[in-house]
């Protein structure tokens, strides 16, 4: 055996393994703020286990024997609830979009787009619940407040859903349409609105299920509807109303979804379907 082969091998300069510093660092501090806010709530943690006993108890006293006698009048405020989530979507929608375009690159000046995103920004941060408790020192406990309150408070993410969805589509026709020598009007009707359409009418009816959910939280604070009966009955106490209750609004919402939800599919694919007819 040669003195070669009796050589041991060159040694290999491996890379280091990554460090996972900053994730352990990021962890640890996510699970000491986590621990932080759960210590700070000053709850009674033991009574957690007593919760699923108590729900069924209530579950028993609302959905047992449901009191039908006040259904007519239920389905009556059910619908003012409705009334007032599409009212509210409405205008919503009909704020939202024009100020969301012009929050879109390339179609409002900076100055205004920045201006924008920030009004979106801070009407998002706050609640319907507010907004409808400042409404109602103007305009009383109707659920005309109700309705403007959840199209305020809906302008701030429908807006910024149109920016982004204006700021997703396709260069190429907006393109075709400066080469033409169409300005930012032109690439805006001709182009960008178009193209966007199915998606922001899809939004839309999406921002009807929410308000529908949410219409019942505001008629909690004196905006009318279902939210009012619910609230009103839970205070007395009188739980096979309160368990009809629930049943009306679970079946109008599980309808009204169902129906919103096959719209937004036929928009979309009809949408997709046209796109590859054109291609063909």
């Amino acid at each position: 055996m040669t003195a070669t082969m009796l050589q041991a091998p060159p040694s290999l300069d491996l890379p280091k393994p990554p460090s996972r510093r900053r994730e352990t660092i990021a962890a640890v501090l996510a699970g000491g703020i986590l621990l932080a806010a759960a210590a700070g709530l000053d709850a009674n943690w033991a009574r957690l286990l007593d919760l699923p006993r108590a729900s069924w108890e209530y579950a028993v006293l609302m959905f047992e024997n449901p009191d039908g006698e006040r259904l007519g009048r239920a389905l009556f405020e059910m619908w003012r609830s409705i009334s007032m989530a599409w009212l509210g979507a409405l205008l919503c929608v009909a704020l939202s979009v024009p100020l969301g375009m012009f929050a879109a690159r390339d179609v409002g000046p900076a100055w205004l787009r920045h201006a924008l995103r920030a009004v979106f920004a801070v009407i998002r941060a706050v609640p319907e619940v507010i907004i409808a408790l400042i409404l109602l020192t103007v305009t009383g406990l109707t659920p005309f407040t109700g309705a403007l309150a959840l199209g305020i408070a809906g302008i701030g993410t429908q807006g910024k859903w149109v920016y982004e969805t204006i700021e997703s589509l396709s260069d190429g026709a907006a393109e075709a349409v400066r080469a033409a020598g169409g300005g930012r009007v032109a690439v805006v009707r001709w182009a960008l609105w178009p193209a966007a359409l199915p998606s922001l009418m899809s939004f839309a009816l999406y921002r009807f299920e929410i308000n529908i959910r949410t219409s019942a939280v505001l008629g909690l604070v004196g905006a009318g509807g279902i939210g009012s009966m619910l609230s009103n009955y839970t205070n007395y106490r009188e739980w096979s109303t309160v368990g009809m209750l629930l049943i009306v609004v679970i079946v109008a919402t599980m309808l009204i979804d169902a129906v919103s939800g096959a719209l937004r599919r036929r928009i979309m694919e009809g949408a997709r379907a046209r796109g590859m007819d054109r291609i063909r």
